[in-house]
């Protein structure tokens, strides 16, 4: 039984949930418009390009959770994903979700994006098992910061191998599923590597590499 390793944000989803969060966020007037847009927009812009500062963007991205009670904040989630991210998981995603698990493979998403906005996207893929960035709790509710390693580049792979360990797996025949060159750590370690609608310089180490290229959307 093999590991299937799978990013969420532009592989499995046809979009990023975690820029697409924040773009609720503003849509629904519960942070400043004007000003957080463009800070998501210039974050996403940095995670493209490979330059983001993962600290700053989690700073920024995890202070809404900080400041609304936890029961309101699940409400606007549930609207969330019913409006913004049903949308965006084509039917080819969930097909190779679906070949995955029929093969009787173990399934495993692995993102930067906070589990706050990925549990429920895992749960409607039917994927039990997700590696993605803790956002901190106390008593309860969320206080704005990080629990643990966030789980981006180097920290997917720091990530992966803890969760390894915990549960008995090897990467022995493990896939990878990936559309982003900050993927790059992780995907150099498994033994199939897949590009799934890659970036330009995940393009290029594919195709040197001679690694397959999927396109789900």
């Amino acid at each position: 039984m093999s590991l299937a390793i799978f990013d969420l944000d532009n592989t499995l989803l046809d979009g990023d949930s975690d820029y697409a969060w924040g773009q609720y966020l503003v849509d629904k007037h519960i942070v400043d418009g004007e000003s957080y847009r463009r800070e998501n927009e210039r974050y996403y812009a940095a995670y493209k390009a490979g330059t983001l500062d993962i600290y700053a963007f989690l700073e920024f991205s995890l202070h809404p959770l900080a400041t609304h009670p936890r029961a309101q904040l699940e409400k606007w989630r549930a609207d969330f994903i019913r409006t913004r991210i049903l949308p965006m998981i084509p039917e080819a995603s969930r097909r190779l979700v679906a070949r995955h698990r029929d093969a009787g493979d173990t399934l495993l998403i692995i993102t930067a994006t906070n589990r706050f906005v990925t549990e429920p996207i895992a749960l409607e893929l039917g994927v039990p098992h997700l590696l993605a960035t803790d956002p901190e709790m106390r008593n309860g509710e969320y206080t704005g910061g990080v629990s643990g390693i966030p789980c981006f580049r180097e920290g997917k792979v720091e990530r992966l191998q803890q969760w390894l360990e915990q549960h008995g797996h090897t990467l022995v025949g493990a896939c990878f599923y990936s559309d982003s060159h900050n993927d790059l750590p992780l995907l150099n370690l498994v033994d199939r590597p897949v590009a799934v609608n890659p970036d330009e310089e995940l393009a290029r180490v594919a195709a040197d590499n001679q690694w397959p290229v999927l396109q789900l959307h």
